[in-house]
């Protein structure tokens, strides 16, 4: 039998991440939002750490022929930077010295 293979363009990017999070089960207690669109939330010794990563496909979100490297080095902060507001996160420094 061969295995049939899915183009992630016919499902798209939320098709993708519907296919990647169904039947997952959070295993951690420290996991207090899983995997989503955004991003994850888990309790770190007591804080709460907002963690995302995005992935940029060469061809699809930038061209190296046209993109400066500094450019698409601030396109990848921007993009997780973006995901991080919008789960609301904010800074609370406890710094000491």
């Amino acid at each position: 039998m061969e295995e049939q293979r899915t183009e992630i363009n016919s499902i798209g990017e939320f098709g993708l991440i519907d296919h990647l999070t169904r039947d997952n089960e959070t295993r951690q207690a420290s996991t207090l939002v899983s995997i989503g669109d955004d991003a994850a939330v888990i309790d770190h010794f007591g804080k709460q750490t907002v963690i995302t990563t995005d992935m940029l496909l060469e061809g699809m979100h930038f061209d190296l022929m046209y993109t400066p490297l500094k450019h698409l080095g601030y396109k990848a902060v921007a993009v997780n930077l973006s995901d991080i507001c919008a789960m609301l996160a904010t800074h609370h420094s406890e710094y000491r010295h």
